[in-house]
């Protein structure tokens, strides 16, 4: 995941700092001028003069932001680049003195509720939550969907069916045989006490009470049907010259594993042009039975620059381009988040990217 920090005051730069100490993943600290007179090592800065500017550019290249002010401030800030529950990035919102951590925006599938709990037990603030599903401690459908990297379809479905839960109503639980990882699922649900059942999809069609099902069918529509369709995974992979398929592929495994998940779960691998030739890179993918992208390094470069991607002097001067993996996963799909961040494994690097 990658975080943007923003802080308008000195005691709000303080907590900015103690906040992505408490961060996983990638964060950018966005502080106004003037309020902050250390940089602490291994931290980027990005020094502001109008909050309304530096929120508005970092509203679609962030996975999460977190808004150290009054919760009004944030909101008229983030209020034009709103657009939708499935793709907005989690908006938190905390006050100075760290006593309060308000999840604001995309408290489910973005993941702000998961995450003010997680930054109230680091920082020992009061996480305020006011989604209705958590309130009343019942697992909602698009929590489901954002722990197992679901999009569900028809996005207007979400409410009714939760709605449905919260008073009381049963929703069953479907996986689709037809699903090549549909076991992965079967699991990862029964563990989460919903115990699903797998079947082919013309069964579960017949079905006739509400149902959540696990497919990649996107066709599939019927009225009390909510689709939760498996998301893309891109996988971005450089690698030093003549790096053996066998040690791409313990990379990629490797890099999978950290989200729960494994190589099969990737959807494309992709890389710079300069590795378009590179035999182990071209072996693994045809390993994996998946499509291996390769971007002009022009286009990496303009995502390093939207995304504000860190780059490496070293592969610069070789490659010609500074930050190959992560850039390269981000450029493979339309918007993404960061599941797994620029990770080196041996003469591997790998960065991993779900489509949102």
């Amino acid at each position: 995941m990658r975080y943007a920090v923003f802080a308008v005051t000195a005691g709000g730069a303080e907590l900015a700092m103690r906040t992505a100490a408490a961060l996983d993943g990638e964060t950018v600290l966005f502080l106004k001028q003037g309020t902050f007179s250390r940089e602490p090592h291994g931290l980027k800065i990005c020094a502001f003069e109008r909050l309304r500017d530096a929120a508005g550019s970092a509203f679609s290249v962030f996975d999460g932001l977190i808004f150290i002010m009054a919760a009004g401030i944030a909101v008229r800030m983030i209020a034009p680049h709103v657009e939708s529950k499935l793709s907005d990035p989690a908006v938190l919102v905390m006050d100075e003195r760290g006593i309060h951590v308000i999840s604001l925006l995309s408290g489910h599938i973005g993941g702000a509720n998961a995450l003010a709990r997680q930054l109230g037990h680091a920082l020992g603030a009061e996480p305020v939550i006011t989604t209705a599903t958590d309130v009343e401690q019942k697992l909602a459908v698009d929590v489901v969907a954002a722990e197992l990297a679901l999009r569900p379809v028809p996005r207007d479905a979400i409410k009714s069916f939760n709605g449905q839960i919260l008073s009381g109503g049963v929703v069953n639980y479907y996986v689709d045989a037809g699903l090549p990882n549909g076991d992965f699922y079967c699991k990862a649900m029964d563990a989460q006490g919903l115990h699903p059942v797998m079947a082919d999809l013309a069964s579960i069609l017949r079905e006739k009470t509400p149902k959540a099902v696990v497919t990649d069918a996107g066709g599939e529509r019927q009225e009390g049907m909510l689709l939760l369709v498996p998301r893309r995974l891109a996988a971005g992979v450089g690698c030093r010259r003549g790096t053996p398929k066998e040690q791409v592929l313990q990379a990629l495994q490797a890099a999978c594993a950290r989200i729960g998940r494994s190589a099969e779960d990737i959807s494309l691998l992709c890389s710079t042009v300069a590795k378009r030739d590179e035999p182990g890179l071209l072996q693994a993918a045809h390993a994996l039975g998946r499509q291996i992208v390769f971007h002009e390094n022009e286009a990496l470069q303009a995502v390093i620059a939207r995304y504000g991607l860190r780059e490496s002097g070293f592969v610069k001067e070789h490659i010609g381009v500074g930050n190959v993996c992560e850039a390269a996963a981000l450029a493979s799909v339309e918007r993404g988040r960061m599941a797994v961040g620029k990770t080196k494994f041996g003469k591997v690097t790998v960065a991993l990217v779900w489509e949102r």
